[in-house]
């Protein structure tokens, strides 16, 4: 799951709308005598795309310029345009998109997959989040967290610049002292277990270090990426010397793929924090929002085509769902008095590509000027269900009990999108 944090824009990305270019600078229209009022207040006119629209790919695929390597790869992607969201604020639109719910307190959808599932590797955690190199999402930990469900399955949050704490084995210690102290420690808190029986909290924490003493040499190896070839490097972009922010963001995706490869059943990799500031590290783009995404998009673009490019290389795109979401969209109009989009939950894009969904495929559609989802309107409810359907699990039947609830991961809400099913 690619989160880009801070709402990417739709109609300066992959919703063409030709009426938005010909309506420029114009009023939108609205009820006679009706102010177009939004998130931060009365809106100007009708912007249009701030880079153009070209067909992509076999399929013309109209995407813009804004993110050209990732328009390349358009005959991979499945697109929902039609996606709209409860909340036009950044905090809990960005938790319903991570755990279904716009409240705080409710698990993610990837601490849901891993209880389901399982893990597929005894020496990495089921689920990791990947930070963008310039910080945290405004949710921050609440995107991987369990809340409710057993603390074994919540994420372990790391990158590519800073993989984990430094849980090296002191030179000083040889293998077999290290090996005889965790086999009696692990000897200690069984018995402890056994003397609180029920304990989810103690089984966890008691899991969590014996994860981390296994992940003394996988994580680390994991994240070196030393070995990876200078045309992986390349293809990525974590070569780029003149753009210090995508390479780093380059590498985190390579980590991602290798994540993969490594049996890690889930792997959320964020684009976009908010250590920086809003609308500095992130989409959130209200006043200046060309020179904003000028900066952003490269730091995007490349690295995300690169994984993609990647994962279908090595045949891991067959078995490998990626899911390319953000929060909410942006309004087609300007702001009143900036340069810039306002948020806009009534319509927006998200992307599906690889195992399961159809390839070069549209769903929906937003209006004509991409305000609002007007045709085969997708909650996220609905593409929490496709995803759960789609890695083979039924949202209905998927459920927890808490404080007397048999609790979801899309509440009482929720169809599978059956159209973009391949």
């Amino acid at each position: 799951m690619i989160f880009c944090s801070g709402a990417l824009s739709h109609v300066d990305t992959f919703d063409y709308k030709p009426e938005l270019v010909k309506r420029h600078d114009t009023p939108m229209p609205t009820a006679s005598g009706e102010k177009l009022i939004t998130f931060q207040g009365e809106q100007g006119n009708l912007i249009k795309p701030l880079w153009d629209f070209k067909p992509r790919g076999e399929s013309g695929t109209m995407t813009s310029d804004l993110l050209p390597q990732l328009g390349d790869m358009a005959d991979e992607m499945c697109f929902i345009h039609s996606m709209t969201a409860k909340s036009n604020t950044h905090g809990p639109a960005e938790s319903q998109m991570s755990t279904g719910f716009t409240l705080d307190g409710f698990p993610s959808i990837g601490a849901w997959t891993t209880y389901a599932l399982g893990s597929e590797c005894n020496d990495l955690p089921a689920f990791v989040a990947i930070p963008d190199p310039r910080g945290v999402p405004q949710n921050g930990p609440r995107h991987w967290q369990s809340a409710f469900l057993p603390a074994v399955f919540q994420g372990t949050g790391f990158n590519a610049d800073r993989p984990i704490a430094n849980l090296a084995r002191p030179a000083s210690i040889s293998v077999e002292a290290d090996q005889a102290t965790r086999d009696f420690l692990k000897r200690l808190n069984e018995d402890h277990l056994s003397r609180h029986p029920g304990d989810t909290d103690l089984a966890a924490r008691i899991s969590a270090y014996e994860l981390a003493a296994k992940m003394q040499l996988s994580a680390a190896k994991v994240a070196d990426l030393s070995d990876e070839s200078a045309q992986t490097l390349a293809l990525y972009g974590a070569d780029d010397t003149k753009n210090s922010l995508k390479a780093r963001f380059a590498r985190n995706c390579i980590l991602a793929r290798r994540l993969v490869e490594k049996g890690v059943r889930f792997v959320q990799l964020f684009n976009g924090g908010y250590a920086m500031g809003e609308g500095v590290g992130n989409w959130d783009g209200h006043k200046t929002i060309e020179k904003q995404y000028s900066v952003h998009g490269p730091i995007l673009d490349q690295p995300v085509a690169g994984l993609l490019r990647d994962l279908k290389d090595r045949g891991l795109l067959a078995d490998t769902l990626v899911v390319f979401v953000t929060e909410f969209g942006r309004m087609p109009t300007f702001q009143k008095g900036a340069n810039g989009r306002d948020h806009n939950p009534a319509g927006f894009t998200v992307w599906l590509a690889g195992a399961g969904v159809k390839r070069a495929f549209h769903y929906g559609a937003t209006d004509e000027f991409g305000y609002k989802a007007v045709e085969n309107v997708a909650t996220i409810y609905d593409l929490h269900a496709t995803i759960l359907h789609l890695i083979g699990l039924d949202h209905t039947r998927l459920s927890f009990y808490n404080n007397g609830i048999e609790r979801r991961l899309t509440d009482v809400h929720g169809h599978v999108i059956q159209p973009v099913l391949a």
